[in-house]
């Protein structure tokens, strides 16, 4: 199978590359994106041998020693979309982070490609788009979220229309028992000190939001063809269980493991086969309890927003979105305390009409606009 690998030095991005290496009769790269990050990205170039590569931009030209000097070098958010389109490959794995991503899924979706799906984004601002695109015979997704990669393991060989609802699980993030009052005090350090998952800063801080979980739902809507209403969110501090999908005879299905991203990309690399795995196995005698409680959207204000803008449809969710991937680079930046995420993408929300989504432009000019006033009003 060959393979697209975008955000190849990120986390998720390492974690695909150890999957790969494990089953070198079955996976090859042939393109693969760093943004600017070449030091991670050349040793990866000499080893895996893609015939095309992406970079943040053309002022971090590819060096001479990456070791494949047949490599086409794209760059840019257009070289994203152009290496997918010029490139042949089975399967892409979008590991981007943000609305970057979307034009990327797209155009594999558009060439009846299977897309490995990390990049929530992509169904977050243009799921309508495209499930428009699957609907017409163009092209698969494959989760890759852990949650979302659980509710396709409980599902399989079930029929969908037996689904009475799903149970998305979230960790809660640093600040779930925490005070309140004390959360306007809570600085990005705080906030970047996950208990259970070591991922980038941007995920971790909408971990410690619980916005990914908004973000998570949008995707369950999407994916699985549920109801808003058929679609719940559990804390479970302990992330054995990664989700769980409730049918209409009352039973509940869950999928558990260890917190390791390396299941669910390896699950989609392989779908439908399970390819094996060594490592470490859960102990649920050692694990001895397992415990859930409901979110409280005091606490989490922006899961409820992006839950709101989710049942407005439209243009709301990319406005959410936008709004959120600005806000948590202000407050990485000191620019912004942590209310301020949640009270910025509230303003953006309520400030904006939702539009039909009829093409990915429309998606981008309300994208553009949230991103533009906020910094005016922000960056310094």
């Amino acid at each position: 199978m060959k393979i697209v690998l975008l955000g190849a030095t990120g986390s998720i991005g390492t974690s695909a590359c150890n999957c790969i290496r494990r089953f070198p009769e079955k996976f090859r790269i042939v393109g693969m994106s760093a943004n600017n990050n070449i030091e991670k990205l050349a040793p990866l170039v000499r080893e895996f041998k893609p015939s095309s590569i992406c970079l943040g931009n053309s002022r971090h030209p590819a060096p001479m020693d990456l070791g494949n000097l047949a490599a086409r070098v794209f760059y840019g958010e257009k070289g994203l979309e152009d290496l997918v389109e010029e490139t042949e490959f089975d399967l892409l794995l979008n590991a981007l982070v943000g609305a970057v991503g979307l034009r990327a899924t797209v155009a594999a979706l558009k060439k009846k490609k299977k897309v490995a799906l990390a990049n929530k984004e992509s169904l977050v601002i243009g799921g309508e788009l495209i499930n428009g695109l699957i609907e017409n015979g163009r092209g698969e997704i494959i989760p890759i979220d852990s949650e979302h990669s659980a509710i396709l393991q409980c599902l399989c060989g079930e029929k969908r229309e037996n689904i009475e609802s799903i149970i998305l699980t979230a960790s809660g993030g640093p600040f779930r028992e925490i005070e309140i009052d004390a959360l306007k005090n809570m600085t990005p350090g705080d906030a970047l000190n996950h208990p259970t998952w070591s991922m980038g800063k941007k995920i971790t801080i909408d971990s410690a939001t619980l916005m990914n979980k908004g973000f998570e739902v949008i995707e369950a809507h999407h994916l699985f063809h549920l109801p808003y209403d058929n679609i719940r969110v559990l804390i479970h501090p302990q992330s054995i269980i990664h989700s769980m999908v409730e049918f209409h005879d009352g039973a509940i299905m869950a999928q558990m493991g260890v917190p390791d991203m390396e299941l669910p990309i390896q699950f989609a690399l392989g779908f439908p086969e399970r390819l094996p795995l060594k490592g470490k196995r859960l102990d649920l005698a050692a694990i001895k309890s397992l415990t859930f409680f409901e979110p409280d959207f005091k606490r989490f204000p922006c899961l409820k927003l992006c839950i709101d803008a989710a049942r407005q449809g439209g243009t709301a969710p990319a406005i959410v979105n936008a709004a959120n991937e600005m806000a948590v680079k202000f407050f990485l930046d000191g620019v912004i305390g942590y209310p301020s995420i949640a009270e910025i993408i509230e303003s953006s929300l309520t400030e904006h009409t939702p539009q039909k989504i009829d093409g990915i432009e429309v998606i981008e000019r309300a994208d553009a606009a949230v991103r533009n006033n906020l910094k005016k009003r922000y960056a310094r």
